[in-house]
């Protein structure tokens, strides 16, 4: 095992597929033993295994991000077995596509609870060990749904949107609170194609992206986890407090 003083080890929750998985990968990939936290335990397997291909540590936790007690025993398990936290990704998250006249107050809650509150539990579970050990990064996953409210004109994702710029104003309090010991960020991507995609691009994908980015293509989980590993891990860096978009320029939902 690397002593803890020369290692780096990131959380990364929603870790198993997705944007999750292809930021693991990339943060292994530039030095980081790896804890991943997500429900899915077969993919978490898969995604461990990849990253134990890279020639790093890991561990997968199968938890529900909701939990509050769940995040702090996996804090600790993680300080136990690797010394230190340098990196927090909340990623994890889940979609909602009603409206405010359609959702139930459960349905509501669950949104909340998946995408704003997780971020919450994380951060108040890694943020001793950061300020202890001298340093840290946290980037949370916010969303493009954030600035345009999540409605267009097949879809709404009131609540969705709601919990993602919630993230923001999370990120920017915890950006004042925390610093200049650790670095606050936001992420908001766009339209980003995955392994098993949504509703959006598969019906709308090809569309969006020939009339509306700039770029003319969707983006992938490989886009993000760039600006993952620069905000994670760039020294020096002077930025925190950012929501910073990642979509090729869209301008058509």
């Amino acid at each position: 095992m690397t002593a803890a003083s020369e290692r780096s080890v990131a959380i990364v929750t929603g870790g198993a597929r997705g944007i999750g998985r292809g930021c693991a990968k990339a943060l292994a990939g530039a030095g980081f033993d790896i804890a991943l936290v997500d429900l899915l335990r077969p993919e978490l397997d898969r995604t461990a295994d990849e990253i134990r291909g890279l020639g790093r540590e890991v561990l997968s936790f199968e938890a529900d991000v909701s939990s509050f007690a769940d995040a702090q025993r996996i804090a600790a398990e993680v300080v136990a077995e690797f010394g230190r936290i340098d990196v927090l990704l909340n990623n994890a998250g889940r979609s909602m596509a009603k409206g405010i006249l359609d959702i139930t107050e459960d349905e509501f809650d669950r949104t909340i609870a998946i995408n704003l509150k997780s971020c919450f539990n994380y951060v108040r579970a890694v943020a001793p060990a950061m300020l202890a050990q001298g340093g840290g990064r946290i980037v949370s996953m916010s969303s493009l749904n954030a600035h345009s409210g999540g409605v267009t004109a097949a879809v709404s994702r009131f609540a969705y949107a709601s919990a993602k710029a919630g993230i923001i104003g999370m990120t920017k309090a915890l950006a004042k609170e925390l610093g200049p010991t650790i670095l606050v960020n936001a992420i908001c991507p766009g339209v980003i194609e995955t392994e098993l995609g949504n509703v959006l691009t598969r019906e709308r994908g090809a569309a969006i992206a020939a009339n509306g980015i700039a770029l003319h293509r969707l983006g992938t989980p490989e886009d993000v986890a760039q600006l993952v590993l620069f905000l994670a891990a760039s020294k020096p860096c002077f930025i925190t407090g950012q929501a910073i978009t990642v979509d090729g320029f869209q301008y058509q939902c």
